[in-house]
């Protein structure tokens, strides 16, 4: 009977039979106790006395149920944390923490959290007692590493938490199997990239992008990068404060948000979702509409109107994985990795202005990131990518979909 058909069936014999070949298939393919306490060596730099790390996981509910691959997740968490406790004189001793899922990427987390037996892990949090959880806040501040492979995107929240609690960490929002490859990746060189592209960015005035859509229709976008700082996400995280995805290899910069007058992004952005393409106009760094006809644009123009918040650019990602042969997988921990993302959304994590105050209610949240390589949006091309510099020279960036520069 195939694991897909046994998910189906209600019985607690069955559901303890799903567990039991999750975990078998995931010791088969997951990383060995060695490699997990190098990986997180190499991506935290520790000190010989820091040897707390939590392992923090999502956990369904009523509201929001199941799912195999999130199971599947849960399960991988729960593998590392054994097997890393398994590693003799290993530099980490891992926990692992379970908390209700947040309903939405990059919300806020809940207070608490409870501690769990990773070999008998929770179906969900409604059968875990309020009584035993445990504030999140404490468990962050006696933690000095933290890794989150989590259904939703924690990366917002303990961006900030990080900050303010002095710990340091690595997110993994939708992390799978498939992402393995990612991980082995030489993260000195994609380092070195991303710190290139890093201080690109951060001399840079504005971006200017030229799309073509179907070959044909041209858009044009400019974005503000004035009074921002760039960030480099190169899958090291040496430094109390820091909080980035991995796998990694990203350097981003929010986009000036007009907090102390008005903002020069402006022009269309187009994006593909699904078969579809959707157009934004761009004014003051904000989506002001939807221009499109299918039903694809009649939801996005709904979801501007209720959450204008959402239409916020807060995010121009450069991504350098393709150059490593990586493909996407349907994961923006991955994909966006891959090359040039712009976000929606919240920002406040970046260093911008847009945060969980700026929507209706914490559920309604988001940090979205579009994706432009050709497997995800065939239909667009980003034909050219000019940085403006403070000197007034121009960089061209990126040319026909790759990167123009020397690295």
């Amino acid at each position: 009977m195939s694991l897909t058909t046994l998910t189906k069936l209600p019985s607690r014999q069955n559901r303890d039979r799903v567990s039991r070949l999750v975990m078998e298939d995931t010791l088969h393919r997951n990383l060995e106790g060695v490699e997990l306490q190098s990986l997180f060596t190499r991506v935290f730099s520790p000190e010989p006395k820091e040897r707390n790390l939590a392992v923090l996981i999502d956990l369904p509910d009523f509201e929001v149920p199941d799912e195999e691959t999130w199971h599947k997740r849960r399960q991988i968490a729960a593998q590392w944390v054994v097997a890393m406790n398994a590693v003799p004189n290993g530099q980490f001793k891992a926990k692992l923490y379970g908390y209700r899922n947040p309903r939405r990427n990059n919300a806020d987390l809940p207070d608490t959290a409870w501690l769990l037996d990773p070999n008998n892990l929770p179906s969900d949090a409604d059968k875990l007692d309020p009584n035993e959880a445990v504030e999140f806040d404490e468990i962050l501040s006696n933690t000095p590493f933290v890794v989150a492979p989590t259904e939703f995107s924690a990366t917002a929240p303990l961006k900030l938490a990080a900050r303010r609690l002095n710990f340091r960490g690595v997110t993994m929002p939708g992390f799978s199997l498939d992402m393995l490859q990612a991980l082995k990746l030489d993260y000195t060189e994609i380092n070195r990239r991303v710190r290139l592209l890093c201080d690109l960015l951060d001399d840079a005035t504005q971006a200017e992008l030229d799309f073509l859509v179907d070959g044909t229709e041209s858009y044009k976008l400019v974005l503000d990068l004035r009074h921002r700082k760039a960030h480099a996400s190169g899958g090291l995280f040496p430094e109390n404060g820091q909080v980035g995805n991995l796998p990694s290899g990203e350097a981003y910069i929010v986009p000036y948000e007009g907090e102390a007058g008005p903002s020069k992004s402006e022009g269309f952005l187009p994006v593909q979702l699904g078969d579809e393409v959707v157009v934004y106009p761009i004014s003051n760094n904000r989506a002001t509409s939807v221009q499109g006809d299918g039903p694809v644009a009649d939801h996005e123009r709904r979801l501007l109107e209720a959450e204008p918040a959402y239409g916020n650019l807060a995010e121009l990602g450069l991504g350098v994985l393709s150059d490593f042969g990586i493909k996407p997988i349907g994961e923006v921990l991955l994909d966006e990795k891959l090359g040039l993302h712009i976000a929606f959304g919240r920002s406040d994590h970046f260093g911008g202005q847009v945060g969980a105050k700026d929507f209706s209610k914490p559920e309604a949240v988001v940090h979205i990131d579009r994706v432009y390589v050709e497997e995800m949006q065939p239909r667009v091309i980003v034909r050219q990518m000019d940085l403006a510099m403070n000197d007034g020279n121009k960089i061209k960036l990126i040319s026909d979909g790759v990167y123009a520069i020397d690295f």
